[in-house]
């Protein structure tokens, strides 16, 4: 892994591969350029927390409420637990600001054994295996039109799978901008076709289609009441908002972080679990809840029930609301694997960016590549499952570390500095639903911690063994050193606070003094 050797080295060869010392010298160094707005923060957000569950499978939460009244306040209880969430999660990233989200806040507030075991399971399992899933319903419903009465073939699913993932990383390693641009317009696309759902939904109550909505009939079980599958729909629900924390991840590309990340998060929370109760009252205004769980699409059955000739556009929708979520998926995971590198806890050439671009190119072939590896794999779904319960305990972790940061640090610079209360009620239903997680499905979970604790040896071998011999050094030098030529890129400037730039102006001064005599005497000894 990434070490101190590695870091001089490259920085070293940097210059060579960027064809200058313009690019990497210490006062003109390339960096990630801030290019995230509110309106493309938002984007990251809601592009990444609907995918296509809303329009697919909402039954998850249904079929375990036991009735469409509970099934309703179960996303409205999820969506304020996960606004506490990101409430905290926006202390921490004004606090700690750094790309790499909960990575880096677990690291630098739990030690980098801690932080190494967060990413490792994102790099092995998670991301790769979100993004194939991901890609793979988007060229499912691209390719369903072409094979009216059977599936699409395996392997033309795979294909155009991978063909999105590569336009999409190509797109990414352009340019940040154009990255951002997708996803501004396909989550802009996906709203568009859920606030159609929720037209239709509200068209059919005006009717007196709401048979569903009202109280007597709402919270009529359609099979009896259990407190053990109400506790799974709850984690069902929390599964849906997964991808609210993603903004931190790219912190330091946000214009203006201390405002626009919590900004972006009190819009976009409030916002996703609106779209997720209305559309699911919608669905309920067409369909019976027995109707809704038979159907392997609800948002295609939705469409066929009320839009007639204009069906088409639901299945279109899905499609577009999954080729946003893979481009987010790419440009948020890849910045993680930027951080994890920087810190040394993966190679260094990873993080690394493009002298022109600006674009973190080798984080994202490596996202690129891990993921089209997991498309050749046929048991990715059953590792989600495994690692869902793992991605799901770093939240809880990461928010305690929030509480425990306020006692080691109590005077620590905090721009936003929120009660103590809201992180207390969030680890309270976190502990329920992992206490459940642990006791209902006991195999899946301790399979999760044994992918996860895999980690352990290997963070002790690579990251934490410093000396180690000269010929594997200079071998991974080596490979650095051809990355870095064929990427052309450099190891970013490193980012500075405040009090660091008021320092080295102060010394930048004080060194352009000094060099002014030493001038005035060279120039009189030149006269001389």
């Amino acid at each position: 892994m990434g070490g101190t050797v590695q870091r001089s080295s490259t920085a070293g060869s940097a210059k060579d591969a960027a064809g200058g010392d313009k690019e990497s010298g210490s006062g003109g160094g390339v960096a990630l350029k801030k290019e995230i707005g509110l309106v493309s923060a938002c984007g990251i957000i809601v592009g990444n927390i609907i995918g296509s569950g809303i329009f697919v499978s909402p039954k998850g939460v249904m079929e375990n409420a036991s009735s469409v009244g509970v099934a309703l306040i179960v996303w409205i209880i999820t969506g304020i637990i996960t606004a506490i969430g990101a409430l905290c999660y926006a202390e921490l990233g004004v606090t700690i600001p750094k790309s790499g989200g909960d990575y880096s806040y677990v690291k630098d507030i739990f030690g980098g054994l801690a932080g190494f075991l967060r990413l490792w399971i994102a790099v092995l399992v998670i991301y790769p295996t979100n993004q194939a899933v991901i890609a793979l319903t988007f060229s499912n419903y691209v390719l369903q039109p072409l094979f009216p009465t059977c599936f699409p073939p395996e392997n033309g699913l795979r294909l155009l799978a991978a063909v999105c993932l590569l336009l999409l990383t190509w797109v990414n390693c352009s340019s940040v901008r154009w990255a951002t641009r997708v996803q501004d317009v396909f989550t802009a696309g996906k709203l568009l076709a859920l606030a159609l759902i929720i037209i239709m939904g509200v068209v059919q109550v005006c009717k007196g289609e709401y048979y569903w909505l009202e109280p007597a009939n709402a919270f009529e079980p359609f099979q009896d009441y259990d407190v053990g599958l109400i506790a799974l729909a709850f984690l069902q629900g929390s599964f849906a908002y997964g991808g609210w924390n993603f903004l931190n991840y790219v912190t330091e590309e946000l214009v203006d972080p201390y405002v626009n990340l919590p900004r972006a998060i009190f819009i976009s929370i409030p916002l996703v679990t609106f779209v997720y109760v209305f559309a699911n009252i919608a669905y309920v205004t067409a369909m019976s809840p027995q109707e809704l769980l038979a159907s392997n699409a609800v948002a295609v059955t939705f469409g066929e029930k009320l839009l007639g000739v204009m069906a088409w556009i639901m299945p279109i929708s899905v499609a577009l609301s999954t080729f946003g979520g893979v481009n987010g998926s790419l440009f948020t995971s890849s910045r993680l694997f930027f951080a994890g590198a920087r810190e040394g806890h993966l190679p260094s050439l990873l993080a690394m960016i493009h002298v022109k671009r600006c674009t973190p190119i080798p984080a994202l072939l490596f996202t690129c590549l891990s993921t089209l590896l997991m498309l050749c794999t046929s048991d990715m779904y059953t590792l989600i499952n495994y690692v869902g319960f793992i991605n799901y305990l770093f939240y809880g972790v990461t928010v305690a570390g929030q509480i425990v940061l306020r006692i080691k640090q109590p005077n620590m610079h905090r721009p936003i500095k929120i009660s103590l209360i809201w992180p207390v009620i969030y680890l309270i239903f976190w502990a329920f639903l992992l206490i459940f997680s642990l006791y209902s499905e006991p195999i899946v979970c301790g399979i999760g911690l044994a992918i996860m604790l895999t980690g352990v040896p290997v963070y002790f071998l690579g990251v934490y063994w410093e000396n180690k011999p000269k010929c594997f050094d200079a071998f991974v030098d080596k490979l650095t050193y051809v990355g870095q030529k064929l990427c052309v890129v450099v190891y970013p400037a490193e980012t500075k606070s405040e009090n660091d730039e008021e320092g080295e102006e102060g010394e930048e001064m004080k060194l352009a003094r000094a060099s002014e005599d030493d001038g005035d005497n060279n120039h009189k000894a030149a006269d001389c």
